[in-house]
């Protein structure tokens, strides 16, 4: 199967899909008979004799209408609409209207459309023209008989032109409103996505503490809940550490507020740090951590996760001392929520008396 044509690839007559079965009905439609074509061929040669004249009386006509001149806007675009008319002319009177007359017709609907030219000035243009080319024939045909056979012919394959240069005028149209559409269909994915951008940030900043970085306390419960139902389900551990900054209060008071922020900080990283990207690390409250750690043993919180939060403080700031306790609940049995929370407070106030009394 070969492959298909790009549409910039295809001639007008092959994208708008007039195959000269169309154009065979076309005729008929229009009674364009071969006595018609014959008879305007007979006529190209008068035709051809006049064609000057008749294009330079034409665009005379023309440029005194205001908004032709406009349109055209300068001379040698005149010059090219002489040369123009000039094949139109010669084609009208050839007697071959097969594809390619009909392409030509489609082409020049397409830069009439392209360059303006609204359907009424193209039409008064038409009439124009006809009458010109009327006064030409009955000026040069003695016979009425004649210069009414010619001019019956004439008004039909006018008529057979106009209709496929409408066929472009439509084409062309159509396609800017689906370029539109497209446009407008862009756009909107755009904002949509703009919009859920946004809306996934403002999530985000809902959940986040604005200082650490770490989750606040609005989802707190959710979160625990789905992480411990999630681990029941698969029956695997779940860890929680609880960490609080030793003496918090008075490094405020003796440093100021702004040291202690950048010691929450620090304390943060050092939570991010140590955590998976599967765990969940909120800010408790002011100098307090709570880390939940789905399918984790405690003694793998203790020994792994607890010396590298204290390694990495101890490379900024080796006076400070944190106190952590820690809770596991599963995989056999598991306790709420709550109870969990409570055990790992209660151990890490044990850990602080620990501290207090100078033991590690």
């Amino acid at each position: 199967m070969g492959l298909q044509m790009k549409k910039t690839d295809q001639s007008l007559i092959e994208q708008l899909r007039i195959t000269q079965s169309e154009i065979d009905k076309r005729k008929a439609l229009y009674d364009i008979t071969t006595e018609d074509i014959d008879c305007l061929q007979k006529t190209g040669q008068l035709i051809n004799q006049k064609l000057e004249n008749l294009v330079c009386e034409f665009y005379e006509i023309q440029t005194a209408i205001p908004e032709v001149v406009r349109l055209i806007g300068d001379s040698e675009t005149l010059k090219r609409l002489h040369v123009m008319l000039k094949r139109y002319l010669l084609d009208l009177f050839s007697g071959d209207y097969d594809s390619d007359y009909v392409n030509n017709r489609l082409r020049i609907g397409l830069v009439h459309k392209h360059i303006g030219v609204d359907p009424k000035y193209y039409l008064a243009a038409v009439r124009i023209l006809q009458n010109l080319l009327y006064c030409l024939i009955r000026q040069s045909i003695p016979e009425p008989d004649q210069q009414n056979r010619i001019i019956c012919s004439l008004q039909k394959l006018i008529m057979f032109d106009i209709a496929f240069v409408f066929d472009t005028y439509i084409h062309s149209m159509l396609e800017e409103i689906e370029d539109a559409k497209r446009k407008s269909d862009l756009y909107a994915q755009e904002l949509e996505e703009k919009v859920r951008e946004r809306t996934r940030q403002l999530e985000m900043l809902s959940r986040t503490d604005p200082l650490t970085g770490l989750l606040n306390m609005r989802h707190f419960s959710e979160i625990m809940n789905n992480a411990l139902h999630a681990a029941e389900r698969r029956r695997e551990p779940v860890t929680v550490a609880y960490v609080d900054i030793n003496d918090f209060k008075t490094i405020n008071d003796t440093h100021g507020h702004q040291h202690g922020d950048s010691i929450l900080q620090l304390v943060s990283k050092a939570i991010k740090a140590a955590t998976r990207t599967e765990d969940y690390s909120f800010r408790y409250g002011g100098d307090e951590f709570c880390i939940v750690m789905s399918n984790c043993r405690l003694d793998y919180a203790r020994g792994i996760w607890g010396k590298r939060v204290r390694d990495h403080i101890q490379e900024q700031e080796p006076e400070l001392q944190l106190s952590i306790g820690y809770a596991q609940t599963g995989p056999d049995s598991f306790i709420s929520s709550e109870q969990l929370i409570q055990l790992a407070d209660e151990r890490m106030y044990e850990n602080k008396k620990l501290l207090k009394g100078g033991k590690s």
